[in-house]
């Protein structure tokens, strides 16, 4: 392939070119093969049209395209096209590339007029194809629509954050602009309309948007005219404005029109969580209501289970049939498996006794279901990748560890107190405590991890996080997921009152018994649940669980003895279940 425009650099393949994603513009077959070919070679993303229209409406869609070849000769004109796109505040900066199989003077005259990247003659050569991408990537089209960061927040006193919160703000005044314009337009309301284009033309220049500026401004030159019609055209730019601002702020997110099938699934997964977390400052909180959340848990088959232990538990279950043992200590220890042993039992037992006692000791469910059926489990199990828990802050092993945490201090308060009926319930009850947010990262992972940032970047509980981004709390999902697959009831009430105690109407020394222990396991930074650690544990005698327990512990109890024994116990559950010494033998 030759160049024939001025100035063309020579024909070496630039180093290391970045990745550069191009829409090619063909119907032929084996130009589209030919050049995919050339682009893989060279580490770059390739998407194929074949008419003009298909090329623009696939560039007013994706916005991240980094160079147009085109071929002359196409449906709706290869030329067309390119006026099109010179003719377009944004898009007259996107680069674009001829290419023909014949030198046609005229037509070499007219895109050269059109101030196009280059016209290039066929066949293909993989260094000329090579220099136009590094041409148009050394100063990216779309960063030339907005300020430096970088320089502009230091000139204008902006921390980077603060900048991106104004684009975003931007982005909404944009999109929430085009029905009044157009209303206005069809009454003609000048005043109106210039209002809010000056409005919009200063936020954009104080966010340093000065594509969005000059989009604004040719709107204004419109009204000036008073060529409404094409205002109300020319109005679809907002929307292609919001676009670009979006591209800018999320560099990394490529479009899924130049992603490979592994690439999609992260891609998914990235625009999810941008979805959640970019909520609160769109305003589009709650962004998934508890209802909406109920619904799809009713679709679950079982309570979710980590990947990681539901492979040693399958590991177990298809092993030596006569070593449950190892079977009841791995249920015993985790939440997932907990609840869905308790599921699984109790629903044997009801299909043969409808009058029967539930059972609520996860250890006696392994052992009533039996080898072939805790086979059938370990292969239906429903789970979670540990890798989805994984966060700057947070790990799968750190909220197994407060589990355990929590459930081991429970069963010894339980003990300290002299509630012995209360002590096995105890354990399990602490175990299945949070798993609702369990049933949340199965269900949104993107919005597990937006709710745990946000709630740490503004310092306040991850409950209180939840009613902004669910409109409730995740303990509501519990309860229902309890409730449905048959879950015994003082489970359920701690799941319900796990935050609120004093609220409790059932089962009220076990939702104290495990709130208590949850809050020394916070507060001696046992594991991770989620919550940011108690930097200041108040009072006992002071707190909500005390109250609810003072008038049921024996007389003489000494709370201070307990307090002191609590946390010599979160030093030593520290210790055993981060594996720096071995459990202690039970007598």
């Amino acid at each position: 392939m030759q160049g024939m425009a001025a100035g063309m650099p020579g024909c070496q393949r630039p180093t290391a070119p970045p990745m550069a994603n191009i829409l090619l513009v063909d119907p032929s077959d084996v130009a589209q093969l030919a050049m995919r070919g050339i682009l893989q070679r060279g580490h770059h993303r390739l998407a194929v049209v074949g008419t003009a229209d298909e090329a623009w409406e696939f560039i007013e869609r994706v916005v991240k395209i980094d160079l147009v070849f085109s071929e002359l000769k196409i449906d709706g004109g290869g030329l067309v096209l390119a006026q099109r796109l010179k003719a377009d505040n944004f898009r007259k900066l996107l680069p674009f590339v001829f290419y023909s199989g014949h030198a046609d003077r005229d037509a070499v005259r007219r895109a050269l007029e059109l101030r196009v990247q280059n016209f290039l003659i066929k066949p293909y050569h993989d260094d000329a194809i090579y220099a136009e991408i590094a041409k148009a990537t050394v100063n990216p089209w779309r960063a030339r629509h907005f300020e430096e960061e970088r320089s502009f927040c230091q000139l204008m006193g902006f921390a980077p954050a603060q900048l991106h919160t104004m684009l975003e703000e931007l982005r909404i005044a944009l999109t929430t602009s085009i029905e009044p314009l157009t209303e206005s337009a069809k009454l003609e309301a000048d005043k109106a309309v210039n209002q809010r284009l000056v409005a919009l033309a200063a936020q954009a220049e104080a966010a340093g948007a000065w594509g969005v500026v000059e989009c604004v401004n040719g709107l204004g030159e419109l009204v000036v005219q008073r060529r409404w019609p094409e205002f109300v055209d020319r109005l679809e730019g907002l929307l292609f404005a919001d676009h670009i601002i979006f591209r800018h702020l999320n560099p990394t997110l490529e479009p899924e029109e130049f992603l490979t099938p592994t690439e999609t699934d992260a891609e998914h997964a990235a625009v999810a969580r941008a979805h959640w977390s970019n909520a609160p400052v769109e305003r589009r909180c709650p962004v998934m209501t508890i209802a909406q959340l109920t619904s799809a848990v009713d679709g679950l088959a079982g309570c979710p289970v980590i990947d990681s232990v539901a492979a040693a538990f399958q590991m177990s279950a298809t092993g030596d049939p006569t070593c449950i043992a190892p079977l009841m200590d791995l249920v015993e220890r985790d939440p997932g498996l907990s609840a869905q042993m308790l599921i699984a039992a109790n629903h044997l037992r009801r299909q043969d006794d409808l009058n029967s006692q539930p059972i609520d000791d996860p250890r006696l469910a392994v052992g009533l279901l039996g080898e072939m059926r805790l086979v059938a489990q370990a292969r239906s199990l429903v789970t979670v990748p540990e890798a989805q828990m994984q966060a700057p802050t947070f790990s799968w092993p750190q909220y197994w560890t407060f589990q355990n945490g929590v459930a081991r201090l429970a069963r010894s308060t339980c003990r300290l107190m002299e509630f012995h009926d209360l002590e096995g319930m105890a354990g399990t009850a602490a175990l299945l405590h949070d798993l609702g947010r369990l049933l949340l990262l199965r269900l949104q992972p993107a919005g597990f991890h937006a709710i745990l940032d946000y709630a740490r970047l503004e310092k306040i509980s991850l409950r209180e996080a939840e009613k902004i981004f669910l409109g409730g709390a995740t303990n509501e999902l519990a309860a229902h997921f309890g409730e449905k697959h048959g879950i015994p009831r003082p489970y359920l009430s701690v799941m319900r009152w796990i935050d609120t105690p004093t609220e409790a109407t059932e089962d009220i020394e076990l939702v104290a018994v495990v709130s208590l222990a949850r809050d020394f396991c916070r507060h001696n930074h046992l594991g991770n649940g989620g919550n940011a650690p108690l930097t200041h544990l108040s009072a006992i005698e002071e707190s909500a669980e005390w109250r609810l327990l003072r008038e049921r512990v024996f007389p003489g109890f000494n709370l201070r003895k307990y307090e002191l024994q609590m946390h010599a116990e979160c030093h030593e559950a520290k210790q055993v279940l981060q594996g720096r010494v071995k459990q202690p033998a039970v007598a």
